[in-house]
């Protein structure tokens, strides 16, 4: 097996973070790797908002918790969130955006990163107080947040892969 299938196969979401922040080398090799996604014809249309910032992390944990309809920490305690949009105006933005994300999680487990896809990336930024984030950026036309991929130091034991189901795959010979 190579070490990406490995990697692939290895690979868990995970829901317990220690506060330890991830080296900025780290990260932004785990960043690097998302924007070598595929894309529908190459057309790039995602973004990617890097969140180290403890401040804007938390409010960015209580809108997404107030959407869910909780009180409690929907980024599991992760240092980091990296948010994933796309160009609304592409027809393939969720299917590239999505790409982005599983390069992120699996470019984290590579550099031992635990991380998570967390939904409701679209609901926050299209409140105003999601598109004044945006705009504090500079970042100007129609995004749709696609998700949120957490990232930190894993605290416990890393998760077993469950067995596969059976009937996942069908073939025509």
């Amino acid at each position: 097996m190579t070490d990406l299938l490995k990697e692939i196969q290895t690979r868990r979401s995970i829901r317990k973070f220690k506060p330890d922040m991830v080296p900025e080398e780290v990260l932004d090799q785990i960043i690097t790797a998302g924007t070598y996604a595929a894309t529908g014809m190459n057309g790039q249309s995602p973004i990617i908002i890097a969140v180290t910032n403890k401040e804007i992390r938390d409010k960015l944990s209580k809108m997404n918790a107030e959407i869910m309809g909780s009180n409690s920490d929907p980024f599991y305690g992760a240092p980091v969130v990296l948010i994933v949009l796309a160009d609304k105006n592409c027809l393939t933005r969720i299917y590239d955006g999505s790409l982005v994300m599983g390069n992120l999680m699996l470019a984290a487990h590579d550099l031992g990163i635990g991380s998570c896809w967390i939904h409701r990336a679209k609901e926050e930024f299209e409140s105003e107080e999601g598109k004044e984030i945006l705009k504090s950026l500079g970042i100007t036309g129609e995004y749709e947040g696609i998700a949120h991929c957490i990232l930190g130091y894993v605290d416990g034991e890393y998760p077993e892969a469950k067995d596969r189901k059976e009937n996942w795959v069908y073939r025509i010979r």
